[in-house]
């Protein structure tokens, strides 16, 4: 655990943030690469990735502090400290989809062609962002059964407090992985597609089950409704909403005119 990784100039550099903005650099490394074969208009995967970051940052910060309005009520001022953690993915995701849908109409293009399109970058960014999670020692997991499984962290740290030496289930770096093998299938398979919407489809159903599961390693504290947490609760309906989305989807595929199909010039 590393939450901070240096001082450089009197300014603190923490890993969760350096670990975000490597996720945002490989989204958007994704999304050029994706609109390259595609031969998109230069800039489209910046513009793009400029929106879907900020409403994925704006949406997961708001549902963080709404979650945890008693702490930041106190402290305003804190809530703009997102190079601290305390984000909720599912809250970046909601946002970042309804600006999805805004940047599609603004922009005439084919909405679940666009999703399609959008949801590796989001993948990747999510992992690198979970491994930032890790080195701040947040959204850390319950005692490891058995111990070898686990780590512990160090004292005064919020999880070697809670549990003082006790090896926890690194869930962070686990579903860091997860999204990471979960990245490289989307990203082969988006070329291949049969058609608009299957890539986002498939994210929906491959990782809303990763976190359902990783809910029950969790040890910081959750939400809970009955049985379940809150985002066992959006997982469940993510996956249901992907099954449907399999079921329901035109099978037809968008395919956008390249640069180099564009008729030639004529000379004056």
């Amino acid at each position: 655990m590393h939450p901070l990784l240096f001082n450089l100039f009197g300014l603190e550099i923490r890993s969760y943030g350096v670990m975000a903005a490597l996720g945002f650099l490989s989204a958007i490394l994704t999304w050029t690469w994706l609109g390259r074969h595609e031969k998109r208009p230069e800039g489209f995967a910046s513009t793009l990735g400029f929106w879907l970051m900020a409403g994925g940052i704006i949406g997961a910060r708001l549902a963080y502090v709404i979650a945890n309005w008693s702490q930041y009520r106190a402290e305003p001022l804190t809530i703009i400290r997102i190079d601290q953690g305390g984000l909720i993915f599912y809250g970046g995701l909601i946002l970042a989809s309804v600006t999805l849908i805004l940047f599609a109409r603004r922009h005439r293009q084919p909405l679940w062609h666009l999703a399609d399109f959008a949801i590796p970058g989001l993948a990747i960014g999510h992992s690198l962002g979970r491994v930032g999670c890790f080195l701040n020692g947040c959204c850390y997991g319950r005692p490891a059964d058995p111990a070898w499984c686990g780590l512990a962290y160090p004292p005064g740290s919020d999880p070697g407090y809670f549990f003082p030496n006790i090896p926890l289930y690194p869930v962070q770096l686990i579903e860091a992985l997860g999204l990471f093998l979960i990245w490289l299938y989307l990203l082969t398979g988006y070329p291949r597609r049969r058609f608009d919407g299957i890539i986002f489809a498939r994210y929906l159903l491959l990782y809303a089950p990763l976190r359902f599961l990783l809910e029950y390693l969790r040890g910081d504290v959750r939400q809970t409704w009955t049985y379940l947490n809150t985002a066992q609760l959006v997982s469940i309906a993510l996956f249901i909403w992907g099954v449907l989305l399999m079921i329901w989807l035109p099978r037809r595929r968008f395919d956008p005119p390249r640069r180099d199909d564009a008729p030639a010039a004529q000379p004056d």
